[in-house]
């Protein structure tokens, strides 16, 4: 399938999915969110809610190579997070074992997280006239896969951010992470914190604040490939994007 006629498919794909929604409840969806996995190979997406949110699609759902999935989002507001599980395998019905971004062993992750290393989208989303939807790419947790968000017919500071680059090809040796564990592929780079759990990596304790928390050599070798992300514990909050009412956010795997 080329590029083009599978932009083409998903547009109508998203198209058809309003059409549903206005002819069974007389009105457009409030907000609808497309998972795209333009990789080749499958991945296992994990939608994780903030405190206080319900669980969309169960948390966690299989996606095949060159696939899609449209979901609506709730009528109101929701906050949360979204990444993909790779290298998975199932043991038995609704059980899975993941390389990255594993969240417990589950196939549905009911509202758990994931393990790191794993590249993050992360929401808040409001659906008001003049309400604030924010979005971010995060590589705080590290790095496991490319993905970018995509707004619709949002108004303000709608950009496309997010990381293309395989990572997982340049990350230093002592960040990698490989599996089977030590001798196998890389499948993840870590993040400073994550490979050394020093308090100024981490940016915690005396280094939890804008004027302690610094950038470091393993946060900038993500920021040099990936300008349009969050790197590390208090990096610049112009990289929360600000999108007054978007229809619809695609979380985009492998562009």
């Amino acid at each position: 399938m080329s590029s083009s006629s599978s932009l083409l498919s998903l547009s109508c794909f998203s198209l058809l999915l309003t059409l549903i929604f206005t002819i069974t409840n007389g009105a457009r969806p409030d907000f609808i969110m497309t998972v795209v996995n333009n990789c080749p190979y499958p991945i296992w997406p994990a939608i994780q809610p903030n405190t206080g949110f319900p669980v969309l699609e169960r948390g966690g759902f299989h996606l095949d190579k060159l696939s899609h999935r449209s979901f609506p989002g709730p009528a109101q507001h929701w906050a949360g997070r979204v990444w993909a599980r790779t290298g998975c395998t199932a043991s038995s019905p609704g059980h899975l074992s993941c390389a990255t971004g594993d969240c417990g062993g589950r196939l549905e992750c009911a509202g758990a997280g994931g393990a790191a290393p794993a590249s993050l989208a992360e929401f808040s989303l409001h659906h008001g006239h003049k309400d604030q939807s924010s979005y971010t790419v995060s590589l705080v947790d590290g790095f496991n896969i490319p993905m970018t968000i995509t707004p619709h017919e949002g108004q303000g500071n709608c950009p496309v951010v997010g990381c293309r680059a395989d990572l997982l090809a340049t990350c230093p040796e002592t960040l990698q992470m490989r599996s089977p564990a030590g001798h196998g592929p890389v499948v993840g780079c870590k993040s400073g914190c994550e490979a050394f759990r020093t308090d100024a990596l981490c940016c915690r304790n005396q280094y939890n604040s804008p004027q302690t928390c610094r950038p470091s050599t393993y946060s900038e070798f993500f920021k040099k490939a990936c300008p349009a992300t969050v790197t590390y514990g208090h990096d610049s909050p112009s990289l929360t994007h600000d999108c007054s009412s978007p229809r619809e956010l695609k979380v985009i795997f492998c562009h």
